[in-house]
């Protein structure tokens, strides 16, 4: 393409502004001379960019999840914003980016009573919800509606509890990851599943189911591999849970996140068949560089290796793009515990038959009394059951000797109890004389990073320990705080600031991702075009550092707890310029970026 001049002045001119070239020709050409303009507009690629706050919708309720996941159709100029407060989707009037306007409702409650929406996605006008059943354990449902008038179009039985749901590039179909969550009890484990929506003919779907049954001989197999399977008297199928799906631009192959199983299904759609479960390993938090700051009563900002500390990835959401005809995936590394528990008495005296949960404070794992000194308190069940109690292996952690179980040290760490202990060939602890297990590792919940990943599951790429490091710097009085008071380094003891939700845009031939941080809040943006080396572009808060108690108490604090993340092209934004839009659950916020190209 060739320009002149005084058409390349205009390009730069529009660059600075933040505008695409197919906007050029319109915002910022008066230049009436047809043969000037290009064959094709191209979309510029910028150096950088820079996130700007351009406007936010307020729901008015604070800590109910009021504000979840996002989506946005270019047509109607319309926000879809999850309300989980309200069990349904918020409609935002996104005409006016700066200025959004409640306009509507979608609920599901005609079709499901009573029922709740869990996630919402948007295609060529057409808006589906992953609607969940007044008891979760049940068979729950996707809804399609229309975007321009909120009309109702058809819906379709899914699986048990659908979380995220997204369409595929090519519009054809809609994948749904039903998480089949247990109930308190777990006397009911519903399978874990993926739906796929054959859309083709929106008025009447058909679905098929892509399960993990084939799987359920092969326990030994994934669990060795690193796969966790583990809840009380589940089968793999019962066990695995889909979280987050992201879909190949070919709209042939999904992944799936089982988030609390530390690994990735992936999806055949042609056939609604899971080829693999691949396992996504451990992070070794020993080495220099992937350390955390691992206690949150040392009143002190304190990121260094940790030897014997492992964090489980166990990524919440998932987003993918292409380099070079390779697909790569992009995984927010967020971690999650398991915690359902019928009657939390009988429970932590000692009685299996009531619950499950996997976490524990690595100074109650440890103590020299054993496991009895907590019984009645916080001891699960299954671990009391192994033993009498349970010490740290000196050969690895000899290095802090007694004083890791100091909370200054790695005393406040909640771990993953059911590993990292010696066992017996037949799996289970082995035990010294005293009846103590012996743990040679610890791992924690999550990998406090974004990952990337090549589409066998082998990881690419990590920002170890760059977002705690990132906070440290550039807003080090909120480092670790959580997401509803502001308390610095409350959260180092769980998973630090939770990246949670991720989403990637393309701009020209450049490829950003931008991660939303649960706890501590805002976004943190990189240059991922080179897949191998990454490059920090930005770290934006909207949240106020300087609010009080109060303030946040009554929602006045500005954004927190982003969870849902939307890109807007330049093409299809109201504006012509790159948005993202953040959904933050916490504030009850929907908030508006504009991305400036510089």
């Amino acid at each position: 393409m060739s320009l002149n001049t005084n058409l390349l002045n205009k390009k730069v001119l529009c660059l600075a502004m933040g505008l695409s070239v197919s906007m050029l020709f319109t915002a910022c050409n008066d230049d009436d001379n047809a043969s000037e303009q290009p064959e094709e507009q191209t979309e510029i690629t910028p150096e950088s960019i820079e996130l700007s706050l351009l406007g936010r919708y307020a729901s008015g309720v604070f800590a109910e999840s009021a504000a979840e996941i996002t989506a946005f159709d270019p047509e109607s100029k319309r926000i879809f914003t999850v309300n989980a407060k309200k069990g349904l989707v918020d409609v935002l009037d996104g005409r006016d980016m700066a200025n959004l306007t409640h306009i509507g409702e979608l609920s599901a409650r005609a079709v499901l009573a009573d029922s709740e929406v869990n996630s919402v996605a948007v295609h060529n006008g057409i808006v589906a919800l992953a609607v969940q059943a007044p008891t979760k354990t049940d068979t729950g449902l996707v809804a399609f509606y229309k975007a321009s008038d909120l009309s109702f179009i058809s819906s379709i039985p899914v699986g048990a509890l659908p979380d995220m749901l997204t369409f595929s590039p090519d519009g054809k179909s809609v994948l749904v990851a039903n998480e089949g969550e247990p109930n308190d009890g777990y006397t009911v484990d519903p399978e874990g599943s993926i739906s796929i929506i054959d859309v083709t003919d929106i008025s009447k779907p058909i679905v098929r189911t892509a399960d993990f049954k084939s799987f359920n001989d092969k326990k030994m197999q994934l669990t060795e591999t690193g796969v966790r399977i583990y809840g009380p008297n589940a089968s793999v199928a019962q066990d695995l849970e889909p979280e987050y799906i992201t879909i190949s631009s070919d709209s042939k192959t999904a992944w799936v996140t089982l988030q609390e199983n530390n690994a990735l299904a992936k999806v055949d759609l042609a056939t609604a068949t899971v080829t693999d479960v691949l396992p996504l390993g451990f992070k070794d938090h020993g080495i220099a560089g992937q350390g955390i700051d691992a206690s949150d009563s040392d009143d002190a900002i304190n990121i260094k290796p940790w030897a014997g500390v492992y964090g489980v990835y166990m990524p919440d959401a998932i987003t993918s793009y292409e380099v070079d005809g390779a697909t790569y995936l992009i995984t927010a590394n967020e971690g999650d515990a398991r915690e359902w528990i019928s009657d939390e008495d009988a429970y932590y005296n000692g009685d299996t038959s009531k619950g499950f949960m996997d976490e524990l404070r690595m100074k109650h794992l440890v103590h020299k009394d054993g496991f009895a000194r907590r019984l009645g308190d916080d001891m699960p069940a299954q671990l009391n059951a192994l033993g009498k109690g349970a010490k740290l292996d000196s050969s690895v952690f000899g290095y802090c000797g007694s004083d890791c179980r100091n909370d200054e040290n790695l005393g406040r760490l909640n771990i993953i109890w059911n590993m990292g202990y010696l066992k017996n060939t037949d799996g289970t602890p082995i035990l010294d004389e005293n009846g103590y297990m012996t743990y040679n590792k610890l791992y924690s919940f999550g990998g406090r990073s974004f990952s990337i990943w090549d589409e066998h599951g082998v990881q690419v790429w990590d920002s170890k320990d760059q977002i705690e490091q990132t906070i440290a710097k550039e807003l080090p009085e909120l480092f670790n705080s959580d997401h509803e008071s502001i308390a610095l380094d409350d959260r180092s003891d769980n998973k630090g600031p939770e990246p949670e939700g991720v989403t990637v845009g393309k701009i020209g031939e450049k490829t950003f991702v931008f991660v939303g941080l649960e706890r501590v809040g805002g976004v943190m943006v990189y240059d991922v075009s080179n897949p191998e080396a990454p490059e920090f572009i930005q770290y934006i808060n909207s949240r106020d550092a300087a609010a009080t108690e109060e303030q946040h108490e009554n929602g006045e604090a500005g954004d927190l707890g982003p969870e849902g993340l939307t890109f807007i092209s330049g093409k299809n934004s109201p504006t012509g310029i790159p948005l993202l839009i953040v959904g933050n659950e916490v504030s009850g916020t929907t908030a508006v970026y504009q991305i400036t190209l510089k």
